[in-house]
């Protein structure tokens, strides 16, 4: 059997490494029946540029490889494209707009939330018009806010709050402040 060399063992020993996060956190389950674009919020755990992917954590603890390419949008980073990526370290708060194709996840644009990133709101939404890409939200002291969609949330975000708007549903809106304008990149339900 042939010795390996310091050399060798060095550069096996850090493939391993760097390789096991991504083995574990790669076996998501796709949702049968959802196409299009989803979105996941949660904090960055680790990020291998030279992989082009970045590692996920949600809040129940589950990590998400997601795999991205020089046309990823990246909000409330530092730069543009991937360069963003930089300012968006371990721990940092971001929601994350993918496709999945099988057990591959791929980003095709993370919000920062907080910081120089996406502002956060909560109310309760009163209409959502997917149409006019718009959604309007009541805050606790009784003012009401209409914020615009983007093309993505329009089409793909919170299709379970549609159906209940009437019943007075809590949202947190994650919005940017656009050429005066409040424009929501992704909103949920709380309650």
């Amino acid at each position: 059997m042939k010795k390996m060399l310091p050399i060798e063992a060095l550069l096996f020993c850090c493939g391993a490494v760097l390789s096991a996060p991504l083995i574990g956190a790669a076996q998501t389950v796709p949702v049968s029946g959802v196409t299009g674009s989803m979105a996941l919020e949660g904090t960055v755990d680790e990020e291998y540029r030279a992989a082009n992917t970045v590692i996920v954590k949600t809040a129940d603890g589950v990590r998400h490889v997601f795999h991205f390419t020089k046309d990823l949008l990246v909000h409330g980073g530092k730069g543009s494209g991937v360069d963003a990526l930089q300012g968006l370290q371990a721990g940092t708060s971001v929601v994350v707009h993918y496709t999945a194709a099988g057990a591959v996840e791929s980003a095709q644009e993370i919000d920062r939330v907080g910081g120089e990133g996406m502002k956060v709101a909560e109310g309760v939404v009163t209409r959502v018009d997917r149409g006019q890409k718009k959604i309007t939200v009541r805050f606790d002291s009784g003012t009401v806010e209409t914020f615009r969609l983007t093309d993505r949330a329009a089409a793909n975000v919170g299709k379970d709050i549609d159906r209940s708007a009437a019943n007075g549903t809590k949202v947190v809106v994650y919005y940017s402040d656009e050429a005066g304008q409040k424009v929501a990149h992704f909103f949920k339900k709380t309650s």
